[in-house]
Parts: C-alpha cells; sequence; structure tokens
C-alpha cells in the first residue's frame, strides 16, 4: 500500500495535499465541541457580576468564537472552506470556570469538526484576553468533538 493511499492528506510521494472532495455528496452535517476555561473564585464572581474591568467578556467570547468557526479554513492548513449555515456559542459560568460549547452545521461534502473545535479555542482565547487581569493563571482544558453527523459515516458520540 503506498503512503498516499495510506494517509488520506499524503499524496504518493509523502507530500501533504488537500483531498479532493468534489466526488463526495452533500448532506446535512454538524459537529459540537465542548472546552472549559478554569478560573479563580475572584474571575468567577466578576463574570457573574458583570464586573470585568475590560467589558462583557462572555459576549465578546461568543461572537469570537463564531467568527473563528468562520475562519477554521485560513487557520488550520488543509482544512476546507465551505459555506457554514450555522454557529452557535454557548459560555455557562460554573464555581470553578466557564463551560464552552459549539455547534456548528452545513449542507456540504465534509464535516465541520475543525470548525466547531477551533470556535471552542478560540473563545476560551477570548475569553482569557478580556479576564487575565483578574485572573493570569486562568487554563484552557478539555477540548474536544463531542458529536458529529452527517456524511459517510453518520452519527458518531463521545
Amino acid at each position: 500500500m503506498s503512503m498516499g493511499s495510506e494517509f488520506t492528506h499524503l499524496d504518493a510521494t509523502g507530500a501533504a495535499r488537500m483531498v479532493d472532495v468534489s466526488q463526495k455528496n452533500v448532506t446535512t452535517r454538524s459537529a459540537v465541541a465542548t472546552g472549559f476555561v478554569r478560573l479563580s473564585e475572584a474571575c468567577v464572581k466578576a463574570l457573574r457580576a458583570g464586573d470585568v474591568p475590560k467589558g462583557d467578556a462572555l459576549a465578546v467570547a461568543r461572537i469570537a468564537g463564531i467568527m473563528a468557526a468562520k475562519r477554521t479554513p485560513d487557520l488550520v492548513p488543509l482544512c476546507h472552506p465551505i459555506a457554514l449555515h450555522g454557529v452557535e456559542v454557548t459560555l455557562d459560568v460554573r464555581d470553578d470556570g466557564v463551560a464552552i460549547a459549539a455547534t456548528v452545521r452545513t449542507a456540504d461534502r465534509t464535516g465541520v469538526e475543525m470548525e466547531a473545535l477551533t470556535s471552542v479555542t478560540v473563545a476560551a482565547l477570548s475569553l482569557i484576553d478580556m479576564v487575565k487581569a483578574i485572573d493570569p493563571a486562568a487554563v484552557i482544558t478539555d477540548v474536544r468533538v463531542e458529536e458529529k453527523t452527517g456524511g459517510k459515516t453518520g452519527r458518531w458520540h463521545r
């Protein structure tokens, strides 16, 4: 078996390539990714009270996550540029930090797992940027795909 047939993103010589998806069927596809930003008690208190000096940290993170999903092919070298039909980003303030979830949807030839992961990660980075004066020790953790639907493999759930 040649290297090109073992690894879909490598050609027969081993060079990186973007996979040709033009012959794949267009299907409705979605992906859900989650992550967590671990924060200090003081930072959680400031988020809940709306007392973050830079402003509405949760709103900024939500918008950043949506924008990031749309820019994923610019950041991940072999990711296909596809039309996104929906991006939802939720942030849930908990006692030890903020849980972030992104749901991304399309009707296209390839999935949106990378867009969902990028969305969560950039939302987390933006949140840290907004609260770093309060909590310089904030940590992003547990970024992962929870579920995907569509395509020939159908539904996958963690």
